[in-house]
């Protein structure tokens, strides 16, 4: 969608109304359900046809919040399908990140807007000098809910540079379909989020269950959905991680995109290598970010010599969040393993119980490693002279804090608000 000058205004410039609730407060953690169909979709090439299909057949409801959309051809294309959705009768909600989808122009929000469609945004902020200043505690989940029946959660946002098309930049991600009984946890959480009611867990339901990963049943099709928050659930992601590490006998594979965990995790990474399980991480080597792929490498040597086994993606950005263990336990979502995820911003996963699931996604992990992956050795690792080694440990502690420091400054407390066209603005036709 082309747009003048005058229709590129960002989306903090827009006039807003006061923000109509802080983030949900939810104290549930959602348990596992049996008897679901789950699919792994691989980049844009799978996820988007699966969602927009979805969405075009959506009766009653759609919820979507997503960290970015870019008017590009996918942007487009969903911002059309939305439109005609709450054209329909549909009820249409959109949850925005404020900075990832900061860029938006009016026009395209307008659009949406007039069409009926009930969008806002969470936490946009004024750029301050040019530079936009809510970095920190961001919405970065990825979720899509249709009619409460079917549900769509990874780490794939709603732009081309998801499709391989987009050339050298396209981004290897993945997102899981889910179908059957856990997307009603899925839909409740989403419903919750974007400030809408959501009927009330009983209190057996709203009670922590911190069962153990071994006391699930064999049988296939169990997911539950797990995720992160500021203030009742701030360490869930991370804490599902370290229990499956503890208990894994054979493998464990680990795709991410932005790797720079804690002490504790890291530990747990090492423990499962050092007692023969099979260990793979696969990271970035061509990173859209430099910082990311120095700030893993500050890693290498302390996991190396403990017998984990490094490759780093080098065909194009490593973009995805997903991993395994044993033969049966997958997690798929939006949080990398790094001090933003684990830490500030608003996540989801689903942890997925299903063998066959489990098999296709370390077939195509597999295959990434084996031939489209440097191997890292202990000699590349950063190590050996002391002053590579004191610039290693301070650039180690200093990123992997920095965003914690960030975090406690007065800056901002995040909100939703409500888009509302400008003042005089006038509604754009998608295009």
């Amino acid at each position: 969608m082309s747009t003048s000058s005058m229709e590129k205004t960002s989306v903090d410039q827009v006039s807003t109304p006061p923000p109509i609730h802080e983030p949900a407060v939810v104290d549930v953690e959602y348990g596992w359900h049996g008897n679901n169909r789950v699919e792994l979709l691989e980049n844009g090439e799978a996820y988007f046809p699966r969602v927009f299909e979805a969405l075009r057949q959506a009766k009653s409801e759609i919820l979507l919040e997503t960290f970015i959309v870019f008017e590009d051809k996918v942007g487009n294309e969903l911002q059309q399908i939305l439109i005609e959705a709450a054209q329909r009768g549909v009820r249409t909600t959109v949850s925005l990140d404020g900075f990832g989808c900061g860029e938006l122009s009016t026009g395209f929000l307008n659009a949406l807007s007039g069409a009926g469609v009930h969008l806002q945004m969470f936490d946009p902020a004024p750029k301050r000098l040019g530079i936009r200043t809510n970095w920190f505690r961001r919405l970065h989940r990825k979720i899509v809910v249709v009619d409460g029946n079917v549900a769509f959660i990874g780490g794939i946002n709603f732009s081309a540079d998801h499709l391989a098309d987009f050339g050298p930049e396209a981004k290897q991600d993945y997102s899981v379909e889910v179908q059957g009984p856990a997307v009603a946890d899925i839909h409740h959480f989403a419903l919750l989020q974007c400030g809408r009611p959501a009927r009330a867990k009983y209190w057996w339901q709203r009670r922590r269950q911190r069962r153990s990963e071994l006391m699930i049943s064999d049988h296939d099709g169990q997911v539950r959905l797990v995720y992160r928050d500021n203030a009742e659930h701030p360490t869930d992601i991370e804490e599902v991680y370290r229990q499956v590490l503890r208990t894994a006998q054979r493998r464990v594979y680990i795709a991410n995109a932005y790797f720079f965990p804690g002490y504790r995790l890291l530990r747990e990474i090492r423990n499962a290598a050092r007692r023969g399980v099979d260990v793979r991480l696969i990271l970035q080597g061509q990173p859209d970010m430099m910082v990311a792929k120095l700030a893993a490498r500050m890693t290498y040597d302390y996991l190396l010599k403990s017998g984990v086994q490094i490759y780093e993606y080098c065909d194009r950005p490593l973009h995805g969040k997903v991993a395994l263990v044993d033969e049966d336990w997958s997690t798929v979502g939006s949080s990398n393993l790094d001090p933003l995820s684990l830490s500030m911003n608003l996540e989801a996963n689903v942890l997925i119980r299903d063998r066959a699931f489990n098999r296709d996604l370390a077939e195509r992990l597999e295959e990434l490693s084996d031939n489209h992956c440097k191997v890292m050795s202990v000699d590349k690792a950063p190590r050996g002279r002391v002053w590579h080694m004191t610039v290693g440990f301070l650039v180690f502690h200093f990123l992997r804090h920095f965003p914690a420091w960030a975090g406690w400054l007065p800056a901002h407390k995040p909100h939703l608000k409500p888009f509302t066209p400008a003042p005089g603005s006038d509604h754009h036709e998608p295009r």
